[in-house]
């Protein structure tokens, strides 16, 4: 589940769809397989044949976060697995976040000699300056319970709930009238 430019190209693709769709509701970001999101597709990057290429990746990939950001539906970040690097980024843009108990999340660009300067922007924006340095010079990964703590999530569940947790929040937040939420959103991150 690396964020390739194929991958973040069709996530675009599909975020633009749901902005005009007004039966859309709440967006629910998942993955299948052991890990949530690795982050940028490193083979990607090493082929890129120089630095304008790597920056265009870069700035594709802040132009997905920020349609999570702007879409008027709550997106919620169903999280199963690793969450590393761009794919914590994913997480932290994400207005909600759940995550099974047996979660990881890290930016570990630091031991690869990378600092993950794009996942730090939404992760400062979403968890404390401390633990946000912390998270981005040691690279190390923070447990779920930790990420609730830190506010990176909003819940940690068993992995078995998991889905019931997300389809519960999901049926919260379309109880309320869309318009509402549409604009409470905006206004959230104009704030």
């Amino acid at each position: 589940n690396a964020l390739s430019r194929e991958l973040m190209a069709a996530l675009e693709e599909a975020l633009a769809g749901i902005t005009r769709d007004p039966a859309v509701r709440a967006v629910v970001i998942a993955a299948n397989g052991p890990v949530f999101s690795s982050g940028h597709d490193l083979n990607e990057l090493r082929a890129a044949p120089n630095r304008e290429a790597i920056a265009e990746i870069f700035r594709h990939c802040t132009q997905m976060m920020l349609a999570l950001v702007g879409l008027p539906q709550p997106v919620i970040a169903r999280i199963q697995g690793v969450a590393t690097a761009a794919g914590c980024q994913l997480v932290a843009s994400c207005d909600l976040a759940v995550a099974a108990d047996g979660a990881t999340f890290a930016t570990p660009g630091v031991d690869i000699g990378l600092f993950c300067s794009t996942p730090m922007v939404a992760l400062s924006r979403n968890i404390g300056r401390k633990q946000a340095m912390e998270m981005l010079i040691t690279g190390q990964p923070i447990d779920a319970e930790t990420a609730v703590r830190f506010g990176l999530i909003n819940r940690a569940v068993p992995a078995a709930e998991l889905d019931a947790a997300v389809a519960e929040l999901t049926r919260t937040i379309t109880t309320k009238p869309a318009r509402v939420i549409a604009k409470g959103k905006g206004a959230f991150y104009r704030q």
